[in-house]
């Protein structure tokens, strides 16, 4: 009996799916790829199943596609290395025509096979299969496709900052997993600002010790953050998902959580922004940041270090008046404290370069004089797109993320209370699809700078994991579809109906998200106040 409703079932599957009701919603897949071609009937999915793989280098994603397989279905398939596919397979095929991240998933009755040129290629069509997968009744399904796939920007990327609010090792190995079933492959990880220093740096134990303690609701928290040990095993867990993780120090500003650790290499404000930035004159300075980053590098294997560089004249009025640093300003022959300011980032820069590593610094960087290609900018003022024209024009390779509409802790509904605004913009699903289009006649007279885009997650108003993932799902969706799908295969209809698909998977790892098909049925999950919506602009 259970064998004869199962074939009815399946029949009636394969019926609905040639008669053209399904084929429009399903395959889910996100990113939209660049090319996707029906065919007729499915694949049947059992745990009769063995996965091949032809090449040695694949055996990482071999046992990946098991892993996602057994966690999320249940299935403990075969996995096998031989150099051909056989009829009931998931075969893992090398292709060198195709592009270092493209793929072609191949699904018909008898087979899939998922060929790429690279193991991260490789990666991708797993994701875009595990995407495809049709569950019903206890039965899953595949349609019969051709996909052909490659990226639209090679930087696509998420942006958490643990500082403010701290959140753990677990919560950032579900972020990375979600990532990696999107295609995204760049984790860029505040660690250090006002709030709290969350790395462990040993040549330094106060950073953590005095530094970590705190956060932006709470000043006195026990401090929280992330040893030696668990960098380690988060950037190992990335990259067996193919994401790079680019550490952020933040500085000159930004720095209250170092200073309150080691005051004597702190300069920075008066008030609300003492202790704000590093002292730009002593060499201790620069001997402290050196070992620090040294101690980075070793641990972040990526060719990239984010040094900061933002808003630096919030805290720097010291500064103006302290005796060492206007001889400093002088002897040097820097001319004001924008100079030093630009002084003390080529400095830093320099180090990051002797380490054999390139800078990463937001759009403030640009006029500090570090040589265009020693640096990558970050363009996030969204009310200065000349910053963004000039980054370009100057030779910069630039990462776009904007506030509007990159920034997820501006509130995604009219009806939320908590985040951010700008006046009366905020970052509804739809605005965040559109993204890049509205820079587009600036961006397209240099395509071969624009390295991509990211999501920025601030954390003042994220203080526990339900409210952090609410904020960035399904988001951070659309920011994966707008870094890989080139715009004549967008289209936010179809993106909708493919996002329903997503939210499933969310469903089955207990991620929490806004749901926009249904604003009440997601509640939105209170901060650490309930004065936290900010009006700016």
């Amino acid at each position: 009996m259970h064998n004869m409703k199962h074939r009815i079932l399946f029949l009636l599957l394969s019926y609905l799916l040639l008669s053209n009701q399904l084929i429009h919603s399903i395959p889910g897949i996100i990113p939209q790829p660049k090319e996707v071609t029906s065919g007729k009937g499915v694949f049947e999915l059992t745990k009769f199943i063995t996965i091949i793989y032809q090449d040695e280098r694949q055996a990482e994603n071999a046992e990946y596609l098991y892993d996602e397989l057994k966690k999320e279905y249940g299935f403990s398939l075969l996995i096998n290395q031989k150099n051909r596919p056989q009829n009931g397979s998931i075969f893992l095929k090398e292709n060198p025509t195709i592009p270092e991240e493209g793929y072609k998933l191949t699904v018909d009755k008898k087979q899939i096979i998922c060929e790429a040129s690279t193991p991260t290629g490789m990666f991708y069509a797993i994701q875009s299969f595990l995407q495809s997968i049709i569950s019903e009744d206890k039965s899953y399904f595949i349609l019969c496709m051709n996909v052909e796939d490659a990226p639209r920007y090679p930087w696509r990327g998420m942006m958490l900052d643990v500082a403010r609010h701290f959140h753990n090792k677990e919560t950032v190995m579900n972020l990375l997993d979600a990532m990696a079933r999107l295609k995204m492959n760049r984790f860029h990880w505040h660690l250090t600002d006002e709030d709290g220093w969350r790395i462990e740096i040993k040549k330094y134990p106060k950073l953590t010790q005095e530094g970590a303690v705190g956060n932006w609701s709470d000043r006195m928290a026990y401090p929280k953050y992330f040893s030696q040990q668990d960098v380690k095993e988060i950037v190992e867990y990335a990259r067996l998902r193919h994401i790079t993780v680019i550490p952020e120090i933040d500085m000159p500003g930004h720095a209250s959580a170092a200073s309150r650790a080691y005051p004597e290499i702190s300069a920075g404000g008066e008030g609300r922004w003492a202790g704000f930035t590093f002292h730009p004159a002593k060499e201790s300075t620069y001997r402290f940041l050196e070992d620090v980053l040294t101690e980075v590098a070793e641990l972040f294997p990526g060719p990239y270090i984010h040094i900061g560089g933002d808003e630096v004249h919030f805290g720097n009025q010291v500064w103006f008046t302290d005796p060492q640093i206007q001889k400093f300003i002088k002897d040097k022959q820097l001319g004001d404290e924008s100079g030093l300011e630009h002084y003390f980032l080529r400095r830093v820069s320099d180090i990051v370069k002797n380490l054999g590593k390139t800078t990463v610094g937001w759009d403030e960087m640009i006029a500090s004089g570090i040589p265009s290609h020693q640096a990558v900018i970050m363009w996030w003022r969204h009310d200065k797109r000349e910053q963004l024209e000039k980054a370009l024009s100057q030779g910069f390779n630039v990462v776009m993320t904007p506030r509007i509409p990159c920034y997820l802790d501006f509130v995604q509904d009219n009806t939320q209370k908590i985040g951010r605004r700008w006046g009366t913009d905020f970052n509804s699903l739809f605005t965040v699809y559109k993204f890049p289009k509205p820079v587009e006649s600036i961006i397209s007279a240099y395509p071969d700078q624009i390295m991509g885009m990211q999501a920025s997650v601030w954390t003042e108003r994220m203080a526990g994991t339900k409210r952090l993932y609410y904020m960035i799902f399904p988001r951070l969706v659309a920011i994966s579809e707008n870094a890989w799908s080139a715009d004549k295969v967008k289209n936010y209809d179809s993106f909708m109906k493919r996002l329903k698909n997503f939210l499933l998977y969310l469903d089955r790892k207990g991620i929490n998200y806004f749901n926009p098909f249904d604003v009440n049925s997601t509640p939105e999950p209170w901060g650490p106040t309930k004065k936290d919506v900010i009006a700016e602009g």
